[in-house]
């Protein structure tokens, strides 16, 4: 990619945002709620629900993935293929064939054990890394259902062809707008269950107790499926990622997660038309939490990790909160479960799986599992207005006589007194970190290097530079984006452009580290105002930022191994979104620091309000927590003041 390329991308997020579209009214910073209607009306209660559902389905297929065909294709035959008996184990390979155009068909694996009475039933797709999941099922007394749901990109070789199964069935309807794989295949869920739920063909099935798993794009497809099939009773989604479990508002370019664009959304899975939200996403109608909201009230698990390259945490926490209150509407809150593991998107480990199938267990009423055993856990909840009430009048107010240092320094709050730990310096290995460091080294354009380092108690990064060269053009300070589960490493879409690597390969040496309350960070900043209450995440923030300068200049740190020394006068700061806006305090406080780039990093705070399609300056303090010490009048500049008052 050429340089004018990246420099394109980087201020993408800045520029398209603020173009209209003609086309679409709704325009909003926040998700759309699952409970109001798109004209506007307000969900009242379950009654006007069932009405709503109908819209965000509607609303669902005609953005994500096309409508499905108007008439449900009837089933004319189910042939047995295969058939052997292992450990008392059934399996059985089945052609189903249907009132298609083309009388088309497609196979299914089941695996039934050897049990009695009505049994729970477990769909999902032969990828690889879920096949130990039908095997778990079995295990514990469900039929397990193998279907053709296998991605498009994947390829299984005892399960020949199962991924292109979704385009012989879209080419049988071509009146049917719908182009999306994970759609069609959600759709071949349910005309897998049109045949297991059938009297007819005798399986001993409870059709109480069905339900449905995948994992990441799988994942996706397991929500689809449940969303638009009410006969699925319980969905666990793994790492489900955009649109689903985290909406695009909250992903997309400013963190380097999942966006619409080519690099990152396969074609195959999306309507074409929803490209064009690139840069606008807060343009959709429709996002991911009204879609787990019209599962209720029936049972559905996110299950994500604090470092999950799909998943960022704040999204998922937004969706979830959202389509809580479709739960509760039934009075079932309970049904729907956000569940955190540590580490990144994968591996599925077996513990991982014992808390997915414990889930389908108290669901299906099986075994000891309780709810209880689920408990939530909500990593960025904040009242600000409770917040609020505990300041003193003093603490919200900036004396108009302070000088500029001061106002700022007072809208970052107080720093509390420097304990002693602040100066125990321990680089923290590998595997005790939640981001996988490996990823640190993805996009490496070869002959540079990273070395670990450490500059305040618990505080670590790395330091990027070319060790062939004998001078270096400066040292930058990297800043990232709101990256809540990467922190400073880049995720979808920046092959051969990632900042870091790109700024060593051209002479610097480039320091990056994950900022408070993010990536390796997430978990420490969660009861951070508990702690400290007159202080701030932005405040910290800088403050990590002068710690990284005490430690370029005057050694208050620790690397892994040598490193080239930085140039006291010419020590810069580069920071996108969020890390711009940290960049922009931290250089107005620090005479060290000899300049700023800041992208997409600052708005000024009398003109950025609530009717501001980015959400205005209540995006810090109600959503991110990453709010300043001040009133909202603190944040309004009188018209008739002075340039200097100003």
């Amino acid at each position: 990619m050429n340089e004018k390329k990246v420099i394109f991308r980087l201020l993408l997020g800045c520029i398209i945002p603020m173009a209209a579209h003609a086309q679409q009214s709704y325009k909003n910073a926040d998700i759309p709620d699952a409970l109001t209607f798109l004209d506007g009306r307000p969900v009242k209660t379950a009654t006007d629900f069932r009405e709503r559902k109908e819209e965000i389905k509607m609303l669902w297929c005609d953005t994500y993935i096309g409508r499905f065909p108007e008439k449900i294709p009837e089933l004319l035959s189910a042939q047995t293929i295969d058939s052997s008996v292992n450990d008392k184990i059934l399996k059985k390979r089945i052609r189903l064939t249907f009132n298609t155009p083309g009388k088309k068909s497609f196979e299914i694996e089941l695996r039934i054990p050897d049990a009695k009475g009505r049994l729970p039933l477990l769909l999902t797709q032969p990828r690889f890394y879920q096949i130990p999941w039908a095997e778990e099922a079995v295990k514990r007394g469900y039929i397990a259902c193998l279907y053709p749901g296998l991605d498009t990109h994947h390829e299984e070789k005892n399960y020949p062809d199962y991924q292109n199964v979704w385009k012989i069935f879209k080419d049988e309807y071509p009146e049917a707008t719908w182009s999306s794989s994970l759609g069609i295949q959600a759709w071949l869920a349910s005309r897998t269950l049109d045949y297991l739920l059938n009297p007819k063909y005798g399986y001993p099935i409870d059709t109480a107790a069905v339900g449905i798993i995948g994992f990441s794009r799988y994942g996706k497809q397991s929500i689809y499926a449940a969303a638009f099939d009410e006969r699925i009773k319980v969905v666990v989604a793994r790492s489900s990622g955009t649109p689903t479990a985290c909406s695009y508002r909250f992903a997309a370019r400013q963190t380097f997660m999942e966006s619409v664009s080519a690099e990152d959304c396969p074609a195959a899975w999306i309507l074409p038309n929803l490209r064009d939200y690139l840069g606008r996403e807060n343009e959709l109608p429709i996002e991911g939490n009204a879609l787990l909201a019209a599962i209720a009230p029936r049972r559905l698990m996110l299950h994500t990790s604090y470092n999950d390259g799909s998943d960022p945490t704040f999204g998922v926490e937004r969706n979830y909160l959202n389509a809580k209150k479709a739960y509760a509407l039934y009075d079932h809150s309970e049904n729907i479960c956000l569940a955190y593991r540590w580490g990144g998107h994968e591996p599925i480990t077996d513990e991982h799986t014992a808390v997915n199938f414990n889930f389908f267990d108290w669901a299906f009423g099986r075994g000891t599992a309780k709810r209880s055993d689920f408990p939530e856990v909500l990593l960025h909840e904040f009242d600000w207005q409770l917040w609020k009430t505990k300041q003193s009048e003093n603490d919200l107010t900036i004396p108009r006589k302070a000088s500029v240092e001061q106002k700022i320094n007072r809208m970052l709050g107080s720093r509390p007194e420097q304990s002693k730990n602040d100066e125990k310096y321990r680089i923290i290995p590998p595997e005790q970190l939640g981001v996988d460091q490996r990823s640190r080294d993805r996009w490496n354009p070869g002959g540079l290097k990273r070395v670990p380092f450490a500059f305040a108690s618990e505080m670590n990064g790395n330091i990027y530079f070319d060790p062939t060269r004998k001078e270096y053009k400066a040292t930058v300070i990297w800043l990232h984006p709101w990256n809540y589960s990467h922190g400073y490493n880049e995720g979808y879409g920046v092959q051969g452009t990632t900042v870091y690597w790109r700024l060593a390969q051209e002479g610097y040496i480039v320091v990056a580290y994950d900022q408070f309350g993010f990536g390796d960070q997430l978990t420490n900043a969660v009861d951070f105002y508990e702690k400290y209450p007159r202080w701030s995440k932005l405040g910290r923030s800088v403050d990590d930022v002068k710690n990284v300068t005490d430690f370029l200049i005057d050694g208050k740190g620790i690397a892994s191994e040598s490193i080239p020394s930085a140039n006291p006068s010419r020590i810069f700061l580069c920071g996108f979104s969020y890390g711009g806006m940290v960049g922009l305090y931290a250089a107005a406080l620090d005479k060290r620091i000899s300049g700023v780039a800041s992208f997409s990093g600052f708005t000024p705070m009398r003109t950025d309000t609530d009717a501001k399609p980015t959400g205005g300056i209540r995006q810090y303090f109600d959503w991110q927590l990453w709010k300043t010490q001040q009133s909202e009048n603190d944040l309004t500049i009188p018209r008739k003041a002075s340039v200097e008052q100003k």
